[in-house]
């Protein structure tokens, strides 16, 4: 369907082009030169001390989990209200899920109070996942963590560019996870990237990253070394230098677009503030956002698909952010079914609508204009 506006769109140029061609002409495609500067230039924009690149942030996650010890037993504390991998990549492990309630229609990040009700002796580590690039509260999840002894991986998929208090999400826990899907905020088509200031972590993600061998090709195409041992059972998540030289030439457009996407949501705010819809974090009071994503509550008893149907048909595409992850079907026979009334009730009633740094001024408009005539009719 040709969207009037689309959920999200790429600010890609000629300096895409010129990144890509320049990777193409060096004839060196796999992970090398090009990463390694954007692991540098990741680095320095979050202030943590290693960053490695990957194929995803569902890898990122699964590594992380991977690193710090998580197997068979253990349990990891998630919000429901999250893309399923973050749940996914713990399983992947062997370890088992407990599912933490979101704050309230104005904050739609992970409790705290919930996720210290979820803590039992098997409890080895917490994911708070970054809600639409919102910092979670971060100080009182590490206050729990340090206090049952619990490792944090933070899920900031949502949040490049994002801080609590001057630093920048992603740095609070063990590890930081980013994700560079296509319609995340620095896009490369697929992605990921891992943060942590311990060189131990470090040494061991990036031996997991590349099948536990102790030299990479790019290694042996330098001259640096001749053969290399497997010292781990690792994976194949590397990426590679095309999508590495996307990732710095966005990198480069983060803050502005980042600020375009501040514009945005604070224009919807005003736009929609006397309609009958919940608008999350409007009066959020802590860090700077990254504005992933606009969610929108509409009022209880809303049919949900027909609003939606109707910004369609006005040429507005609309998503949901998210299904809990503890109603899809594979997590209810897993664990049976899961009461979470909070996030229940707020997920039922939630719609995203487009935001991306290109959409402009006309763009917004149309969303604008479509929802409100909408939900003008709406008591």
């Amino acid at each position: 369907m040709a969207w009037k506006v689309p959920l999200a769109d790429l600010d890609y140029g000629p300096e895409e082009e010129r990144a890509v061609i320049d990777v193409l002409r060096s004839k060196w495609l796999t992970m090398g030169a090009v990463t390694q500067s954007f692991e540098g230039a990741f680095a320095a924009l979050t202030g943590a001390r290693h960053a490695m690149a990957v194929s995803n942030a569902t890898q990122a996650l699964h590594l992380a989990c991977l690193a710090l010890g998580i197997g068979p037993g253990d349990e990891v504390i998630v919000p429901s209200l999250t893309f399923v991998a973050t749940a996914n990549a713990v399983l992947y492990c062997g370890a088992d899920v407990r599912f933490a309630e979101v704050l309230s229609s104005d904050n739609l990040t992970v409790d705290p109070v919930s996720i210290e009700a979820c803590i039992t002796p098997r409890t080895k580590a917490v994911i708070p996942m970054h809600y639409a690039g919102y910092p979670c509260r971060m100080p009182e999840i590490m206050a729990l963590a340090e206090e049952h002894g619990l490792a944090v991986i933070e899920d900031a998929a949502h949040a490049p560019g994002a801080t609590l208090d001057g630093r920048a999400l992603g740095t609070f826990g063990e590890v930081g996870c980013f994700s560079f899907f296509s319609n995340k905020n620095l896009p490369t088509g697929e992605g990921g990237m891992l943060v942590t200031d311990r060189d131990d972590l470090a040494a061991k993600l990036r031996l997991l990253r590349s099948h536990g061998m102790t030299t990479l090709t790019y290694d042996r195409h330098k001259g640096h070394a001749f053969s290399y041992d497997v010292v781990e059972l690792g994976y194949n998540y590397r990426i590679d230098e095309i999508r590495a030289s996307l990732g710095l030439t966005q990198l480069a457009k983060l803050a502005d677009n980042n600020a375009k996407r501040r514009l945005w949501t604070r224009s919807y705010w005003d736009a929609l503030a006397d309609l009958p819809v919940a608008l999350p974090f409007k009066a959020a009071d802590q860090g700077t956002s990254a504005y992933h994503l606009f969610p929108m509550l509409l009022p209880e008893g809303t049919n949900r698909e027909a609003f939606m149907a109707s910004l369609r048909d006005a040429g507005v595409q609309s998503s949901i952010h998210y299904r809990p992850v503890h109603t899809f079907s594979y997590y209810r026979e897993r664990y049976g079914e899961i009461s979470l009334p909070v996030t229940e009730a707020l997920a039922a009633r939630e719609v995203t609508l487009p935001l991306y740094p290109t959409m402009g001024e006309a763009g917004l408009g149309i969303v604008v204009e479509a929802a409100t005539a909408l939900l003008a009719h709406i008591v």
